[in-house]
C-alpha cells in the first residue's frame, strides 16, 4: 500500500473545523477511522473521529513506560436495549452485561497546518504528533501502535473509504496512491479475537459510574483513565476473565505517572528522562492550558519544541530525510 502523507496528518487529528474553508462533500462530515465494533447504531460516547484502539499489550507497554496519560477510553452507546447495560442514565454497549470499552491515544489541542495551508489552526492532534513536521514521534518506535501502521489497510478492508480518501475530497490532492490489501490483516482482531485483546470487557458497572458521563463530556480525570487502564492491562484475549493482579498493576502504574505529572515544575531538560518522568502528561497540560488561555490566537507550530521536545518528546526527521 502506498500513501502520500507530507504534509497531510488528517488520520492523526481531526480536520472537521477546517470544513468551514473547505469545500464540503458528503463524506467529508462522516465518521472517520472505522473498526469492527463501530456501526450506524452503536456510535461512540466521544467525538474523537479517529480513534486508535491499541492491544492489550501495548497498553501494558505504555503503562511500564509511564505514558498513561497518553491513552483513554472509548464507549458506545448500546445498539438496543439486549445489548446494552445502564450507566449514568446512558444505555452503553456491553457483553454478557458488562461494558465494553476500547483504549486509544488522546487528541489535546495543538497549533498545526495541515493540507498546504499557512496559518496554523488549533485543533485535537494525536498526543504523538510533531505539529511542525506533522509526523508522528514514536514512528518506527517499539511504541507505534500495530493500528496506525495498518492504516488505512483496515479501512479498504472492512470495505469503508479511508482518511486519504476524505482529505482527497475536501481539499485536492492525491494521498491514496495504490490500494492494494494484503491477504494478512490479522491484527485486525475481529469478532471473538478482539474480546480481551484489543475490546475490553469492564467486570463491574458500577465502577464506571460517573466515568461514562465525563467520558460523554470529554472531562475524564487521571482516575477515571487509571481504572479503565487496569482493566486493559488485566484482560485476557478471548474471554471475559480479568486479571486481578495485573488490574491492581495497571490502575496503580497510571496512578502513579498522574502523579509524577502533577509535579512537573516547568522546567525543560533535554536528554533521556527516567521511566516515571515522561513528557507525554506535562505536555497535553500545557497544550491545554494554551489553548485555554489563547484569547483566539494561534502560535506557530514551531512552539511544540518549547512544550514537547524540551520536555523529552523524540524529534522527527523531517521529510527531506525521508526521500
Amino acid at each position: 500500500m502506498e500513501v502520500h502523507c507530507e504534509g497531510c496528518a488528517g488520520c492523526c487529528l481531526d480536520w472537521r473545523p477546517l470544513l468551514e474553508d473547505a469545500p464540503r462533500t458528503n463524506d467529508a462530515t462522516r465518521g472517520r477511522r472505522r473498526t469492527p465494533f463501530d456501526t450506524d447504531a452503536r456510535a461512540p460516547l466521544d467525538d474523537d473521529t479517529s480513534f486508535v484502539p491499541l492491544t492489550r499489550e501495548e497498553v501494558r507497554s505504555f503503562l511500564e513506560d509511564g505514558m498513561a496519560a497518553a491513552l483513554t477510553p472509548r464507549f458506545w452507546r448500546a445498539r438496543d436495549a439486549d445489548e446494552g447495560v445502564e450507566i449514568d442514565g446512558r444505555s452503553v454497549a456491553a457483553v454478557a452485561g458488562r461494558p465494553v470499552f476500547f483504549v486509544g491515544l488522546r487528541k489535546p489541542p495543538k497549533p498545526v497546518a495541515p493540507f498546504g495551508r499557512e496559518e496554523t489552526t488549533w485543533l485535537p492532534a494525536c498526543v504523538f504528533l510533531d505539529p511542525t513536521t506533522l509526523q508522528c514521534r514514536i514512528h518506527g518506535d517499539e511504541r507505534f501502535p500495530d493500528e496506525c501502521g495498518a492504516y488505512p489497510a483496515y479501512n479498504l478492508a472492512l470495505e469503508q473509504e479511508t482518511e486519504c480518501q476524505r482529505v482527497e475530497s475536501a481539499f485536492g490532492g492525491e494521498r491514496l496512491l495504490e490500494a492494494e490489501v494484503d491477504a494478512d490483516l490479522d491484527g485486525l482482531l475481529l469478532g471473538s479475537q478482539a474480546l480481551g485483546a484489543k475490546l475490553f470487557v469492564h467486570p463491574d458497572p458500577e465502577r464506571l459510574e460517573g466515568i461514562v458521563d465525563r467520558s460523554a463530556a470529554g472531562e475524564l480525570t487521571a482516575a477515571d483513565r487509571a481504572e479503565c487502564l487496569g482493566v486493559a492491562a488485566g484482560s485476557s484475549p478471548g474471554t471475559l476473565a480479568i486479571s486481578e493482579s495485573h488490574y491492581e498493576w495497571g490502575k496503580a502504574r497510571a496512578l502513579e505517572t498522574a502523579r509524577d505529572d502533577d509535579r512537573d515544575t516547568g522546567e525543560r531538560e533535554t536528554g533521556d528522562r527516567g521511566r516515571d518522568e515522561s513528557w507525554v502528561g506535562p505536555a497535553i497540560r500545557e497544550w491545554q492550558r494554551r489553548y485555554r488561555d489563547a484569547n483566539g490566537t494561534v502560535p506557530p507550530a514551531d512552539v511544540a519544541g518549547y512544550v514537547e521536545v524540551d520536555r523529552g518528546a523524540p524529534e522527527t526527521p523531517g521529510w527531506d530525510a525521508l526521500e
